[in-house]
């Protein structure tokens, strides 16, 4: 790479980092994306009540899988999953929720309702093939955009 040049990719990295983060008040819950080093990739207000989920597509068979979570009674909670097929270990653990068909061939696994310990957890982003991304109110940020190949950790940040 030129010399010269060699900043350009800290510079729209940077740029990428500025956009999937807006302003969110410090006092007020929010979802928040953190990175190897501590620095905040993304921050959303994630008030009482709102829902969010962890999109990306399958490594092998390709498809979107979503995890389904919602802030409740101060709780991360896994409420519900979308596995579109039974491929490569996707499948219903009895006892942990209820399937039902998608209509569309698929399944959601319902009121799994599980808490996230501590509020958060540790993810191994993946490439753009596998796109980690965040849905929320029908808008995506892709994960793997701003921290492919990366651990960070989804939380779920109350204020005090």
């Amino acid at each position: 790479m030129n010399a010269g040049r060699a900043w350009l990719p800290v510079l729209l990295l940077c740029a990428g980092l500025i956009l999937a983060a807006p302003a969110v008040g410090q006092d007020e819950p929010r979802l928040e994306v953190i990175g190897e080093l501590g620095e905040t990739l993304v921050a959303l207000p994630m008030p009482e009540g709102k829902a969010w989920c962890l999109e990306w597509n399958h490594s092998v068979a390709g498809f979107a899988v979503l995890d389904c979570y919602r802030h409740r009674d101060r709780r991360m909670v896994l409420e519900r999953s979308h596995l579109p097929d039974f491929a490569a270990g996707l499948d219903h653990i009895p006892g942990r929720g209820r399937q039902v068909s998608d209509g569309e061939g698929g399944y959601w696994i319902e009121a799994i309702d599980e808490p996230v310990p501590g509020n958060s957890y540790r993810l191994r982003v993946g490439s753009l093939c596998v796109d980690h991304r965040l849905v929320v109110d029908g808008e995506r940020i892709s994960l793997s955009r701003l921290a492919a190949n990366r651990r960070v950790t989804l939380r779920l940040t109350l204020s005090d």
